[in-house]
Order: C-alpha cells, then structure tokens, then sequence
C-alpha cells in the first residue's frame, strides 16, 4: 500500500523505533514483530506441530512441505521461504487440485501481514482453531487444494525494518517489489515518488519478482491474493487502470469479494480495482501480471489494517495494529476470510478449464515457459537441474536464432518470387 501523498516517508528516530520494537515484544510475546530469527522460529513451530510434518526430503506423502528458493545478481543475493500445504501430495493428483498462491510481507514495513501468514499456518497445522471452525468440513474442504504461502516475500527489506527504518517499502537495494512486474513497467504518473515507487532498472531485476515469476508460472494458480496493510480493502485488477476487467471472471472476482466484506469485514473494505479506487495508478504490479500474464482467473490485492490517524511519522502505527485487542481482531477476521476462500473458490471455478481460459490466451512467452519449467523441476530434484539448466539457457539461445534465421530466410524467398514474377515475360496462349 502506497500511502497518501502527504505521507512523506522518513527514517524514525531512535527513540520512535525503540518504542516500536519494545510496545511489540511486550504486548505480543511470543509474537514480536521485531525479530526474523523468531519470526523463522514461529514459522518451523507450525508445521512442525502438525502430526505428519516433513520436510522435501522426506517422502511425499504428507501435508507441509517447506523450501527456500535463493536467487541473487549483481552481488546481491534474496530468500524466499515457500510453504506448501496439500492433504494428499500426490504429485500426479496435484494438477487437479484447486491451487492457491499467498503472498504476505512484500513491503518491509507491513509486519502484520506476515503475523497473518503465520496465523494461517497454525490453523493449517492444527496448532490453532478459528472460532466456531467446523473442523471436520474444512478438511473435507482442504482435501481438494493446494496452497502455497510465501510468509515473507520481501525477506531484506525486512531486515532493514528491523533494524531500524520502520518506513521502509523496498528490497535491500531500494526497489519496490511491487512495481517490478513486467504489465505497464516503469510508466510514472505526475505524483511519481522516487522513493516509495523506484521501480527497478527494468521489469524482473530483482531476484525476488524473479522467483516469484517463476514461482507463479510453474504453480499456475486458479487464485492468488497479494496481502499488504496501510487501509482496509479488497481489490480487483487493475492496479494500472480506473477499471475492472470485463466479463464473467469479473463478476465472479466482485462475487467473492463482496462475500468477504459482508461476512469477514464487516462492510467497512473498499471494493473495486486498485487503479480505480485508491486514488493513483499503480504500474508494474504483481496482480496485474498475476491476471494478465499468469492469467490466474481471480487475482487480489488484500489490504488488512491501516490507522489512518496515525502520524505521518510513525509508518509502525500507520501500517500495523498497536494494541493488543486490535492485533487479535485482525488476525482473527482475515484467517478466517482466507479459509472461507479455501471454500469458496473451488466453487466458483472449474478446476479443468481455468474458467474457460483459452489455451492461446494462457500463452505466454518461451522465455517465461521456460523459467517456470525449471523451476518446477528444480523444486522437484534439487540441484541436480543445474546443468539441465544451463543446457536450457543454450536451447533458448538457439530457438530463438532459429527463429531469426527462419524470418530471414522467408524474407529473402518471398522477395526473390517477387523479382521473378516481375521480370517475367507474359505469353499469350492464344495462337496468332
């Protein structure tokens, strides 16, 4: 969530920030915000709690598999963690699943939603129970997903919050994860910030919106849902345009939104594009991609919590709960959405056609077929895809001088027919 213009960005002094981290470790313990060591710690507790945790290692036969997918250029190096949830992890049975992606804490100072993910995955685990669960139904429910949970997209940038910048958005090089996504990459509007919105020397030059990419393209998700704070709201595509998209997805997006507000929100979130309803446009963003490239049928933007009488220099109360009671609430009424999504979107989707999703609309360039495929398979052997890789990258490189040369080679044929078609003389067949 970018803020209000008038919300003017700045590094909190040190008492500020040591009142943050204090407030949270004494209100939330064993829940501090301020900590990834613990934060890494709560999230290992979750699903090893579960009765049938394992590890990739271990035989796929049980629910939560974890991984951590590293990526770097240029000297600098991030980590995602990636959770899988599946009851029955039959890799042949996988693809006819209902198959959800959950991306939380893509800008730093959005610590809450992390606090979410994880609340999500203790649910899952078992540790935890949402109130008034009817348990033995949502596993009957869970039978027919899978869910992929990033708990913290933006790994660096958090770090940075911790260490003392509680306004901090981007990655550890100062670029917004969220405007590094290839659909209307780099364009600026007349209230462009530099600072809060840089987004990258092109589209996918970090290596988080790389894994990410090639995360989504090898799941290929029928729902993804990207979940910032700073208001309450839940948005549609586009982030780059005042309008939503046309058509039956459309309906069916504004459908389950509307059913989130009336039961999980209480009617107090804004509904509608991004674009359209929060007063800018923004470019370059993961739900845009995630709908217009991936083509994932329902493609969201979560926003959970802001204060919006906050000071303009106290980005922790801005963008996270700071009592005890309203920290709670939330973590309570957006599980419990979420876990009405894992119910309700199969509903509304066949899992075969991807709502009726053409084969040449879900086309999408050789270049990111193949980053998906591989990362499909490194998941899948490890590091055994390193040479395959650089074997793929050479094939890449031939396709796509293949190509050239055929364009080429058509050119110079069809331009030779023409010449002789033009220098040829016209005979009559008819005898004189």
């Amino acid at each position: 969530m970018k803020p209000a213009q008038h919300h003017k960005r700045q590094r909190l002094s040190s008492h500020s920030v040591g009142h943050g981290c204090f407030l949270y470790s004494l209100l939330f313990f064993p829940l501090p915000f301020c900590f990834f060591a613990k934060f890494l710690s709560r999230l290992r507790r979750c699903y090893q709690s579960h009765p049938t945790f394992f590890y990739s290692h271990q035989p796929r036969s049980l629910p939560f598999q974890a991984e951590t997918i590293k990526a770097g250029n240029k000297g600098y190096v991030a980590e995602i963690t990636v959770v899988t949830y599946c009851q029955s992890r039959n890799e042949s049975d996988d693809r006819s699943k209902f198959r959800i992606l959950l991306s939380f804490g893509q800008h730093g100072r959005e610590l809450i939603t992390s606090e979410l993910a994880l609340r999500i995955l203790s649910i899952l685990s078992e540790e935890q129970f949402l109130p008034k669960m009817d348990r033995a139904s949502l596993n009957s429910t869970l039978d027919n997903v899978v869910i992929k949970v990033l708990p913290m997209e933006n790994l660096n940038g958090r770090k940075l919050v911790e260490a003392g910048d509680l306004c901090e958005r981007r990655n550890g090089r100062g670029v917004d994860l969220n405007r590094n996504w290839s659909v209307d990459w780099g364009k600026k509007e007349k209230d462009y910030d530099p600072y809060e919105e840089n987004p990258g020397t092109a589209a996918f030059s970090e290596p988080e919106t790389q894994i990410m990419r090639k995360l989504a393209i090898s799941f290929d998700p029928h729902i993804w849902v990207n979940v910032h704070s700073g208001m309450e709201a839940l948005f549609m595509p586009y982030d780059h345009k005042n309008r939503t998209p046309d058509g039956l997805p459309s309906h069916r997006m504004r459908l389950l939104l509307e059913e989130l507000n009336n039961v999980h929100c209480h009617n107090r979130c804004m509904i509608g594009s991004g674009g359209g309803s929060v007063g800018y446009l923004a470019h370059g963003t993961a739900t845009d991609y995630m709908y217009d490239v991936v083509r994932v049928p329902m493609a969201f933007t979560f926003e959970i919590y802001g204060d919006d009488s906050a000071s303009t220099k106290d980005c922790f109360k801005m963008f996270n709960p700071v009592d005890h009671t309203t920290f709670k609430r939330v973590l309570n009424d957006w599980s419990a959405a979420f876990f009405t999504i894992f119910k309700l979107g199969p509903r509304q989707l066949d899992v075969h056609s991807k709502a009726g999703v053409s084969n040449l609309d879900k086309w999408v360039s050789i270049d990111e077929y193949l980053d998906g495929y591989l990362m499909g398979r490194r998941n899948r052997y490890g590091k055994k895809l390193e040479v395959l890789e650089v074997g793929m990258q050479e094939i890449r490189t031939y396709f796509w001088l293949f190509l050239l040369s055929s364009v080429l080679l058509l050119f110079m044929f069809c331009s030779r027919i023409s010449k002789t078609k033009g220098g040829r003389q016209i005979v009559s067949a008819i005898p004189l």
